[in-house]
């Protein structure tokens, strides 16, 4: 007998349909990353101080984070397909939320929307930035959110129409104390993070929040620990190398996304490139990941997931610690180096962590595993902003104190918050605004190379975990043999352990 094919017969449309919708909400996060600067001027944006910033990045991030599991437990339990058309639609409404708000704390809400959509659809590619340079070469700073819209009309149609609806016959419950403590204690953690950052760790605003936030997500993993359908299985972490491998894609995030936070102004204000021309720049990012994501895979196999991971961390590593070489007039070259270094890495450090994820786990808590390795990265992205952040607010502050000292009061706390704001003070100043430009750019590159370090931090105590808990070689792929004669049986040979 024919084996019998149980394939949709439009399978490969329907995933066309789906990576399409994925796509359009990864692409909103990328896409922000050049538009920052715009949206922090005062004359053309919305004026939004860094702390601003940090939380439409973050907004978004930790909301996406926190209700990845509850929105797959209701597909599960409504219908897959209602829930993915459900996500679209809300992520669209909120991108048009987003591309006309009036103030930094409409952006910030409408974005966190944006996240409650994006959690239900899910997404993975890295084009943002040339996309959001072009746009925000011919229209106002909105239309980077706008962009989302009309690809959301078309995915929506085109799911109704294309693809089949499926839910589990056995659904999970939903864990709604788990998902309120999460973000909860979340977002407090991040506030204090920035907020101290903005105006010193000293307050009680700030220091208070940070405990708190530690506090309700102590609670959140022992209710976790009691709870039959937790939305954090945390027994998982009793296996070293899940906990490794989660520890390590979480540690390059943490680094990855910080840098990329504050390279965006450096490109754009002391570099003085266009969004476009910024965009461009980090495209050796994408490209590296194209190049070496294929052939990683092939590498796990030949070496094993601790060598490879090993590698990537290392290059994420000198990527990091060449950012403290980069100053106010530096060859270009080298800062498009850095990001394909980076994206080297990066690239050679999911396949050998997803395979020992997978490895670690029995298969039936495979897609858990994963889910989980999933939200902790988005989580260490969004720490990674508010850290790195902050320390780079800190030392821009301070370096700024005394350049700013002989200003006019009204625009002196402007000048000294953030290198947006000096670059809007010096507009009002004259000829004596370039003295000013010339502090708060080297002042920056400073406060850059201070944040940079610790993203070198991140991606060492990264390499660190890699070579002591991540195995040498997995049940997927064992040892190869080392001298092994043709036709001796692979049991009689001398096995290598890379």
């Amino acid at each position: 007998m024919e084996p019998t094919h149980s394939g949709h017969p439009r399978r490969w449309l329907i995933l066309g349909v789906l990576v399409v919708s994925l796509l359009v909400v990864i692409l909103d996060t990328t896409v922000l990353n050049v538009a920052l600067r715009v949206i922090a001027d005062p004359r053309h944006g919305l004026g939004a101080s860094q702390g601003d910033l940090e939380w439409a990045v973050n907004s978004y991030t930790l909301v996406f984070a926190g209700l990845l599991f509850t929105w797959g437990v209701l597909g599960d339990r409504l219908g897959r397909k209602k829930i993915l058309l459900a996500g679209l639609l809300l992520f669209g409404l909120a991108s048009a939320g987003s591309a006309y708000a009036q103030t930094p704390t409409q952006l910030i809400w409408a974005r966190a929307v944006m996240g409650i959509g994006g959690a239900a659809v899910l997404p993975a590619v890295a084009i943002g930035p040339v996309v959001g340079g072009l746009l925000l070469e011919h229209y106002w700073w909105g239309s980077v959110f706008l962009l989302n819209v009309p690809v959301v009309v078309a995915g929506l149609a085109a799911v109704a129409i294309l693809v089949p609806d499926s839910r589990d016959p056995r659904p999970g419950r939903l864990d709604v104390p788990g998902v309120l403590l999460s973000i909860a204690g979340l977002v407090l953690l991040v506030y204090g993070i920035i907020d101290g950052g903005e105006h010193g760790f000293g307050r009680p605003r700030s220091w208070g929040t940070l405990v708190a936030g530690v506090l309700i997500l102590v609670l959140f993993v022992l209710v976790e620990r009691r709870i039959a359908y937790p939305s954090l299985d945390v027994g998982l972490f009793r296996e070293p190398r899940f906990s490794a491998a989660v520890a390590s894609v979480g540690l390059v995030f943490f680094a990855a996304m910080g840098s990329m936070f504050f390279l965006s102004f450096y490109l754009q204000l002391v570099r003085g490139y266009s969004p476009l021309g910024a965009g461009l720049l980090m495209t050796p990012f994408a490209v590296a990941q194209l190049v070496f994501a294929p052939r990683s895979a092939a590498m796990v196999r030949r070496f094993g997931p601790k060598a490879v991971c090993a590698v990537g961390l290392g290059l994420v590593a000198v990527a990091q610690g060449a950012l403290l070489l980069v100053g106010t007039q530096s060859p270009i070259w080298l800062v498009g180096a850095t990001f394909f270094l980076q994206g080297a890495g990066m690239a050679n450090v999911m396949p050998p962590t997803t395979e020992s994820i997978m490895s670690a786990l029995p298969r039936e808590k495979a897609g858990v595993g994963s889910a989980v390795a999933n939200t902790l990265r988005q989580i260490a992205g969004a720490l990674g902003v508010a850290v790195l952040g902050a320390v780079l607010a800190a030392v821009y502050r301070a370096g700024m104190r005394d350049q700013v000292a002989g200003l006019p009061a009204g625009v002196r706390t402007a000048a000294a918050d953030s290198i947006s704001g000096t670059y809007a003070a010096a507009a009002h100043l004259g000829t004596a605004g370039h003295a000013l430009l010339a502090a708060g750019d080297s002042t920056f590159v400073t406060a850059m190379h201070a944040a940079g370090l610790g993203s070198v931090i991140a991606a060492l105590l990264g390499l660190i975990v890699v070579l002591r808990w991540l195995p040498s070689r997995t049940a997927e792929h064992p040892a190869v043999p080392a001298t092994a004669a043709v036709g001796t049986p692979p049991d009689r040979a001398e096995l290598v352990e890379v």
